[in-house]
């Protein structure tokens, strides 16, 4: 006898309500992130500030001299920082114990001494080697040679290249030691698979914290008034000595500062760009004139 048992149809069970998740601590804060908002408002409409002279010296050429000369300090600091940061990288994973030592000590005593210090020290030079050159061929003084850019160029420069080369030996070791080993088995030396094969992978890590560290130069470089360079703060605080207007200048120098940064930031961003082309499955991120031309790519679309 053949017996079909139908499914039980349980038609009196109570319909399950879905209830979306509330998410309170995401609202809690957003309420917070508002409130300190409207605070911070409410604090610069009551604060005197003087709107009018901000936007003043916005354009006073001495200002955006100073920003310049900023930004030609950082791009000076970092060809030096970049240069000796993977000259030193090689030499610590070196397996020569001399080769590595020294640049370890190099590291240590340039990431162990404030910026400040080193700065102070390159600048009165002269006072341990007077003189620089070679006796009856070329000999000049000191004091006229190392001016207070190039002071500031080799302070920040040397300083800077401590603090790379643990960002270019860390990209080195991240990638596989096979392919230095599959380098050399076809004729390559270390050192040209270091360049052809080892460095152009590594490049994918290294370019994130390396622009954070040329952004952070370019903030450091307000130390070299110390020494005399005429950057942009300083010759803020010259002019609020005078007119004391010290936050209305602040302010600008503020305005200067991010926009040298975001211009700065967008470099990075097509940077990381080109050296993620091929280094990975997922999708590169659109480019901000990409997102326009698909947002009103879709607007015309959706017209016609």
């Amino acid at each position: 006898m053949n017996t079909q048992i139908e499914p039980r149809v349980a038609s009196d069970a109570p319909e399950l309500k879905i209830v979306p998740r509330r998410h309170l601590g995401r609202w809690a804060g957003a309420a917070v992130v508002v409130f300190l908002l409207v605070w911070l408002g409410i604090s610069f409409s009551r604060a005197q500030i003087d709107w009018p002279t901000v936007q003043e010296y916005l354009t006073v050429p001495v200002l955006i001299q100073g920003i310049g000369v900023a930004i030609i300090l950082t791009v000076v600091a970092m060809v030096i920082g970049v240069a000796l940061g993977v000259v030193t990288a090689i030499m610590r994973l070196s397996k020569n114990p001399v080769v590595s030592g020294v640049a370890w000590l190099y590291i240590w005593v340039f990431r162990g001494t404030p910026v400040y210090l080193q700065l102070l020290m390159w600048f009165n030079l002269a006072l341990i080697f007077p003189y620089i050159g070679i006796p009856g061929v070329f000999q000049g003084r000191m004091i006229d040679l190392l001016t207070p850019f190039v002071a500031a160029s080799i302070g920040l420069g040397l300083n800077q290249g401590a603090y790379t080369s643990e960002v270019v030996r860390g990209g080195i070791l991240s990638v596989d030691e096979g392919q230095t080993e599959a380098a050399q088995a076809i004729g390559m030396t270390r050192l040209q698979a270091m360049r052809k094969i080892v460095l152009p992978q590594a490049m994918r890590v290294i370019i994130p914290p390396l622009g954070n560290e040329v952004i952070g130069m370019l903030k450091t470089t307000s130390l070299a008034s110390a020494i005399g360079v005429s950057e942009i703060l300083s010759e803020a605080q010259h002019i609020y000595y005078v007119n004391n207007r010290i936050m209305e200048l602040l302010i600008v120098c503020a305005i200067w500062y991010l926009g040298a940064v975001s211009l700065l930031s967008i470099g990075q961003f097509y940077l990381e760009r080109f050296f993620a082309k091929g280094s990975s499955s997922k999708q590169l991120p659109l480019t901000p004139l990409q997102h326009l031309k698909k947002f009103f790519g879709t607007n015309r679309k959706a017209i016609r």
